[in-house]
């Protein structure tokens, strides 16, 4: 019988909607019935229909606002305690800045998935994790300002920019704020957070086996998977997982497990702040710097408290986390079971926590929670006030998180650089914080309000601003010419037009034909740009850009970029016309070239894919370990494609020859190069058998049922088109003997959209 941890795919699929299984006392779904069905469904969420608001234009409600009223309502606030939530020290800041923190936390670079940028901390799953416990208070809190301020400014932008005021009110410097998030209207079916076996009222490690590959012995709870040797060894986090487990924000403040251990903590640290984008140093200022301000609450054993938001009766009213005992809250509150503040004035911007973290030497005690915690040995160590009991001082309190910040040798250097200079660490921690909460907004052309820092930060991917004219239709008419006339072949320019926008990502929206990045390190070596080919190409079309830009009398230029993107059109055309079909591929000036300096190699090599089946890439050394397909959906998400828009785009990639390594997997085609419907044709024709040519049934061989001759060969990226039942009826619409024209002009259409992905500087979302 298959369990929850064995049935295919549900224990490591990127990309994963439904739970197996269902409410509790449910009949299964179809899910549970037929759990490697691809949900193709999974391409259609943030549909128009679930957004009362998606006619009216954010950007320009949001620059109408009285930004600097906003932000006074928004502190005044913050000082204003309610008998219902009171406010620890008479101040909701140290609870607004996790509020923030944990909605910008679930962002990570391998997929550019989670982030403060659609609020999603309002939705299941996010809104129920143990470590989100008691936000809900936080966001309710706010609704005074959001019942105000209506949709001028969205739930995204309010809770980071509560944040900030947070952080203000406390006389810590911010760097500078943002608008410009567009709030989700439904939850979020599609991004995997890792194994889920949790009971919905309480988080218990011991119920999981976490987002790592465990060692029998040392790592149960922590899922790390083990490769000999010693335990700095154990540290390979699943792909694309940046959380050290489910439920969590970062990682579990008592150590791996809840063990103690701060070496082993500081490991777990390194890696989920590097997959979340942060380097030691800014790693070491957001948890020196976030950890000035406020306590934590541990007053309660989690055992007591009720059922998160998601699983609460409705009578609780979307409130989670019931807490039954003495008040339920103030001084009785329980959140992540730990218990205390971290420095004498928790609700003052000081280099007090790093100072008492060195100065002292830390035990470990367990919390009124049961959880383990640290306190100063020293008697005489500075005591910090009750937050709710006037008169009382608690002892200083730190995590084990914390003491792992002592014992790293690198993070000890950081420290030790913040305590010398604590302007520098005060800068550090406003730009680290800048980033966490900007990182997954993409390029500046988003970002609205009066508090946009002007400075370009390196992890914002700049492009330079154009400074020169752009070129007219007569000019385009030109290049394209010359690019026609040139000896690029159709595959070699769709293909480095594809490969320069089909790299963006909608959720963080990284990547894209803009900037021409695929000309510089670490794209133009991909193995799956096809780069002795690629670079053949672009000295082309560089030559072509030379030439033009001398001949200018005017301030008028073409970049790169714009050619490479030209360059498919003209291929497209030619492809077409082979196939009878006289056609014009929308073309959009106006992308610049940005510079190698400009360009992070190491985080760009965060967007090589390690499976791509739109090129019938598949690298099985570090892929995911599901079946390719699922990826394939993966990435057609990420491009925010329609399951039409997916359909379409892999059979004219096939037929005008895109795989990566040119083999003729899926080339359903005696043509290849013609824009036609064959792969359609071929897909849907009951005159072939398909003929698995491994035990695996990675790849298969497309026989002739008469003959029994091999007519093609085809891979699982290619073959799901004709297995999935909602894919192959909308390749039937283009296989029919009207659907020719029909995949011309959607093909074209679904290839104008992701090369204009990356243009927010004339589009809007």
């Amino acid at each position: 019988m298959k369990t929850l941890s064995n049935i295919e795919g549900l224990d490591t699929c990127p990309f994963r909607g439904t739970r197996i299984g269902g409410a509790i006392g449910t009949p299964p779904q179809t899910d549970d019935w037929w759990p490697n069905r691809l949900q193709v469904e999974l391409l259609h969420q943030e549909q128009p229909a679930a957004n009362p608001i998606y006619k009216e234009n954010y950007n320009e409600k949001f620059n109408a606002l009285d930004f600097e009223s906003l932000k006074r309502d928004i502190k005044e606030l913050l000082v204003d305690s309610k008998d219902w939530w009171p406010a620890d020290y008479n101040n909701y800041g140290p609870q607004m800045i996790r509020m923030a923190w944990h909605s910008a936390g679930t962002y990570r670079i391998a997929d550019g998935r989670g982030g403060a940028g659609q609020a999603m901390q309002r939705f299941a799953p996010i809104n129920s994790w143990w470590d989100n416990g008691n936000t809900d208070k936080s966001r309710r809190l706010l609704w005074p300002i959001k019942k105000k301020y209506g949709t001028h400014i969205s739930w995204a932008d309010l809770i980071v920019l509560t944040g900030n005021c947070a952080l203000e009110i406390m006389n810590f410097p911010t760097f500078g704020f943002a608008g410009g998030r567009r709030d989700a209207w439904e939850p979020d079916r599609s991004t995997y957070w890792g194994p889920e076996f949790w009971n919905g009222k309480s988080f218990d490690e011991s119920q999981t086996t976490g987002n790592y590959k465990g060692h029998p012995d040392e790592m149960v709870n922590e899922n790390l998977r083990w490769v000999g040797g010693p335990k700095e060894e154990y540290h390979d986090l699943e792909n694309p997982l940046a959380a050290t487990h489910q439920a969590l924000i970062y990682v579990n403040p008592e150590g791996p497990g809840g063990n103690g251990d701060p070496e082993d903590s500081a490991r777990n640290i390194r890696e989920s702040f590097k997959r979340m984008a942060m380097d030691d140093e800014e790693t070491v200022a957001l948890i020196a710097g976030g950890h000035a301000f406020g306590k934590s609450h541990g007053m309660v054993p989690a055992d007591k408290i009720g059922a998160a938001p998601e699983a609460a009766p409705i009578r609780a009213q979307g409130f989670g986390w019931h807490n039954p005992v003495g008040t339920g809250n103030g001084a009785d509150t329980m959140t992540n079971g730990i218990e205390g503040s971290w420095t004498p004035n928790p609700t003052q911007w000081d280099n007090k926590y790093l100072e008492n973290l060195f100065k002292f030497e830390w035990k470990k005690i367990e919390s009124p929670a049961g959880a383990i915690q640290w306190t100063p040995i020293d008697p005489e160590a500075p005591k910090t006030p009750d937050a709710h009991v006037e008169g009382k001082m608690n002892s200083l309190m730190m995590m084990t998180s914390d003491i792992a910040l002592k014992v790293d040798p690198a993070y000890r250097k950081v420290c030790e650089k913040f305590m010398d200079d604590f302007d520098y660490f005060t800068t550090a921690f406003s730009k680290a914080w800048y980033k966490l909460t900007h990182r997954d907004m993409g390029p500046k052309d988003r970002y609205l309000g009066p508090e946009v820092p002007e400075e370009d930060m390196l992890w914002q991917d700049p492009i330079p601003v154009r400074n020169y004219d752009l070129i007219n239709n007569a000019d385009i008419d030109l290049l394209k010419e010359n690019i026609s006339n040139s000896k690029l072949t159709i595959s070699a320019l769709v293909s480095a037009a594809w490969s320069a926008a089909s790299i963006y990502r909608h959720s963080d929206k990284r990547g894209g034909a803009n900037g021409a990045r695929i000309g510089l390190e670490p794209q133009n070596t991909w193995d799956i740009n096809r780069p002795k080919e690629l670079n053949t190409v672009l000295e082309t079309l560089k030559g072509i850009q030379t030439d033009f830009n001398n001949e200018q009398t005017e301030n008028k230029k073409v970049s790169l970029a714009d050619l490479i993107v030209l360059g498919g059109c003209v291929a497209i055309e030619k492809a077409a016309r082979h196939t009878g079909i006289e056609v014009k591929v929308p073309f959009t000036p106006g992308r610049t070239d940005t510079t190698q300096e400009l360009t992070d190699i190491e985080s760009f090599e965060w967007l090589k894919p390690v499976s791509d089946g739109f090129k019938n890439y598949h690298n099985d050394k570090v892929g995911y370990r599901v079946p390719p397909e699922r990826i394939f959906l993966d990435r057609a998400q990420l491009l925010s494609l329609t399951a039409p828009e997916w359909t379409v785009l892999v059979g004219g990639l096939r037929v005008l020859d895109q795989n990566y390594d040119y083999s003729k997997h899926g080339v359903f085609t005696d043509n290849p190069g013609h824009l036609s419907n064959d792969y359609f044709r071929v897909l849907t024709s009951m005159d072939y058998e398909w003929i698995p040519q491994d035990t695996n049934e990675m790849h298969f061989n497309i026989n002739d049922r008469r003959s029994g001759n091999t007519r093609f060969t085809a891979t699982r990226c290619d073959l799901i088109f004709g297995s999935n039942a909602q894919l192959r009826n909308i390749a039937e619409i283009y296989a029919a003997d009207d659907g020719h024209q029909r995949f011309v002009h959607d093909f074209i259409a679904a290839w104008d959209k992701v090369m204009m992905l990356d243009r927010y500087d004339v589009r809007q979302e």
